[in-house]
């Protein structure tokens, strides 16, 4: 059995603990959970003991990295993927991460390659609210390729903002428009998967992301597209809500323990 443990205990750290205890990782064991907010990985650990799990809140990233995990699931933010990302690299842990965000820094990103490889882990990209990696992949891989992302937000998700104005109501706007580093500068949190898009294509500082909010829109959509030479690729994923992020950490979770690999 693989061990697993957990940092960021919220609603996505539950999809993927409910997850394992629906049987649909079973070749893990939650052994531990970690949140800045410990009630947060009490809960989260007592939920587990209830179904008969032995899992440990920890009260921080050093004791949870003492219970010696396989893999570390990162459901927190990009600020905690930077913290912990080398001192878990350097455990022998490789990492789940929702929040790619942090790779968008490129001193960063080759930091973490280097320790990685000479640590013997690895740091996996959960999809998040995207997807089609493989095929993005492939089309930058034939060479000459050009890409592209946009999101789409409510103007509900935006009143708090400081990019909010009254027009986006009645009409639609487009709010930001630049390279993807640029993007994840401007919005820590809300743009982790075109990080994730740069990634797999032509890197954050080619990747060039436009976010237009709509008014009577609720969740997000997330459209990536590729073209080369011969290839002409849209990935283009609606989500109502943030669930699918924790089900793409299921979803990589089974593909490494799989002996058939999507």
């Amino acid at each position: 059995m693989k061990k697993l443990v957990i940092v960021g205990c919220g609603y996505l750290a539950d999809i993927v603990a409910d997850a394992l205890l629906k049987g649909l990782l079973p070749g893990y064991v939650l052994i531990g959970v970690y949140s800045r907010t410990a009630a947060k990985a009490d809960r989260l650990a007592a939920k587990m003991e209830k179904h008969g799990y032995k899992c440990k809140a920890c009260k921080s990233l050093e004791k949870l990295l003492t219970l010696k995990p396989d893999f570390l699931v990162e459901a927190a933010s990009p600020a905690a993927m930077k913290e912990l990302a080398l001192p878990t690299l350097k455990n022998g842990t490789s990492i789940v991460t929702l929040s790619i965000g942090a790779l968008a820094d490129t001193h960063f990103c080759e930091e973490v390659k280097r320790t990685a490889k000479d640590y013997g882990a690895r740091v996996y990209i959960a999809s998040g609210a995207t997807g089609g990696f493989d095929v993005l992949r492939t089309a930058t891989l034939m060479g000459n390729a050009a890409a592209g992302f946009l999101n789409v937000k409510g103007v509900k998700a935006l009143r708090e903002s400081s990019f909010y104005t009254p027009d986006m109501e009645t009409s639609n706007k487009v709010i930001f428009s630049g390279t993807t580093r640029e993007a994840i500068e401007t919005f820590p949190t809300g743009l982790n998967v075109a990080v994730a898009a740069s990634l797999a294509t032509v890197g954050p500082e080619n990747l060039q992301v436009t976010m237009k909010s709509t008014p009577d829109f609720t969740g997000d959509r997330q459209r990536v597209e590729i073209k080369n030479d011969q290839v002409h690729a849209v990935v283009d994923v609606f989500s109502a809500t943030p669930e699918i992020a924790a089900w793409s950490v299921v979803s990589t979770l089974q593909n490494i323990a799989s002996p058939i690999v999507f």
